[in-house]
C-alpha cells in the first residue's frame, strides 16, 4: 500500500481509505460477519484510513469500527464525525437536524469515544455545519477537545471555501472531506483550491459515484427495495439512462487498460495530486481488495485525456443529492 500525508503534519493514511458507512446504513441490508471481515482485511492490506460517523447507523457504525479496533487500534487511523443528530429509523436523513453548536461538540465527541471504545480520535470532522453558528464558536470548541487529548486532528465536511478558511484561521485544519470523483468534480471550481492554498488534504467521499462509475449497477433492480439511491437524482428516470451511457465509455477504457471501472475512477482521483484522498466505501472483502489496488495505479497522460472525454466535468446528468440535502452543502 502506497501512503500520503494529510494536511501540512497530519497522520500518514493509505492512499485508498475505506468507507464504512454502507456497512450499516443507506445500502440495503446490514451484513455483521462480512463488514468485520472486511475492516480486518483493510487493515491487513494497510488500508489503515478507516472512516465512520456517528451518524451512520445511529451510532451503531462507529460501534462495529470500535469492535474490530479492541485488538488493532495501532494499526489504524481513525476518523468519525459528529454535527449530523439522527432520530429516524436507521438513521435516515429525512429525520435529521444539524447541530454544530459549541455544547453539542463535546457532548458528541464523549459518545463516540465510549462507541469507538478508544480513548483519542485520529481525525475529528464536522459532518455538516448549521451556518446559524459561527464556525469560530464550532471549531473553537473542536480545538478544545485537542487540547484536552481526545482528538488529534481537525476535519470538516461539506464546507464552503469561506468556512473553511475561517475555520482554519482558529485551528488548522487537516483535512475536508466532500464528495469528489469523475462525475461530481464541482469542489474544482473554488473549493479544491483553496484548500490546497491552506494546506488541506481533500478526502474524497463517494469516489466511484456511489457504486455508478463500476458498471454494475444497470438498472434500478439491482438495489434493495431500502436502498438511499433510489432517491438519488442521478439514478432516477432519464438521468439513469444518460449516466449508465457515461458509465458505459468508461468500462470499455478501463477494459482497454486492463483494470476494472472502478480501479479506473479511483486511479484518477489519486492522480489530481498527492492531497487527495479517496474513501471508497464498501462492506465486502472482494470490493475492498478491488479498490486497494487501485493505488498501485499510474495512469499515462494519453489515459487521463481519454478518461477526460468520456466523462467530462459536469457531464454527470441530475444533481449530486436530493433538494433538501443539498441545501446542508457548502455552507
Amino acid at each position: 500500500m502506497k501512503y500520503r500525508i494529510l494536511g501540512k503534519s497530519g497522520p500518514r493514511v493509505s492512499a485508498v481509505g475505506l468507507g464504512c458507512m454502507g456497512m450499516s446504513a443507506y445500502y440495503g441490508e446490514r451484513d455483521q460477519d462480512e463488514s468485520i471481515r472486511t475492516l480486518n482485511r483493510a487493515l491487513d492490506l494497510g488500508v489503515n484510513f478507516l472512516d465512520t460517523a456517528d451518524a451512520y447507523g445511529v451510532g451503531a457504525n462507529e460501534e462495529l469500527v470500535g469492535s474490530v479496533l479492541q485488538n488493532r487500534r495501532d494499526e489504524a487511523v481513525l476518523a468519525t464525525k459528529f454535527g449530523i443528530r439522527m432520530s429516524g429509523p436507521n438513521g435516515t436523513s429525512g429525520s435529521a437536524t444539524i447541530d454544530s453548536s459549541p455544547e453539542y461538540v463535546v457532548q458528541a465527541c464523549n459518545a463516540s469515544l465510549a462507541r469507538l471504545g478508544v480513548d483519542v480520535i485520529d481525525l475529528y470532522y464536522l459532518h455538516r455545519r448549521n451556518p446559524n453558528v459561527p464556525i469560530e464558536d464550532t471549531v473553537g470548541a473542536m480545538a478544545g477537545l485537542v487540547e484536552a487529548g481526545k482528538v488529534r486532528h481537525l476535519g470538516l465536511s461539506e464546507v464552503s471555501a469561506d468556512t473553511l478558511r475561517a475555520a482554519h484561521a482558529v485551528h488548522p485544519i487537516t483535512a475536508l472531506q466532500t464528495e469528489y470523483s469523475l462525475w461530481e468534480r464541482g469542489v474544482e471550481a473554488e473549493i479544491l483550491p483553496t484548500a490546497r492554498e491552506l494546506g488541506i488534504s481533500l478526502v474524497a467521499y463517494s469516489p466511484v459515484g456511489r457504486g455508478f462509475l463500476s458498471g454494475a449497477i444497470t438498472s434500478m433492480d439491482d438495489l434493495d427495495e431500502d436502498d438511499y439511491r433510489r432517491n438519488d437524482p442521478r439514478f432516477a428516470g432519464d438521468n439513469f439512462a444518460a449516466n449508465l451511457a457515461l458509465v458505459e465509455q468508461v468500462r470499455k477504457l478501463a477494459e482497454q487498460i486492463g483494470v476494472t471501472a472502478v480501479q479506473l475512477a479511483l486511479a484518477w482521483l489519486l492522480s489530481r495530486g498527492d492531497d487527495v484522498v479517496p474513501i471508497p466505501g464498501t462492506k465486502r472483502v472482494k470490493y475492498l481488495e478491488e479498490n486497494a489496488a487501485a493505488a498501485e495505479l499510474t495512469l499515462t497522460a494519453e489515459q487521463l485525456a481519454s478518461l477526460e472525454a468520456a466523462l467530462p466535468a459536469g457531464g454527470a446528468a441530475g444533481d449530486r443529492y436530493p433538494e433538501a440535502a443539498l441545501k446542508r452543502l457548502n455552507t
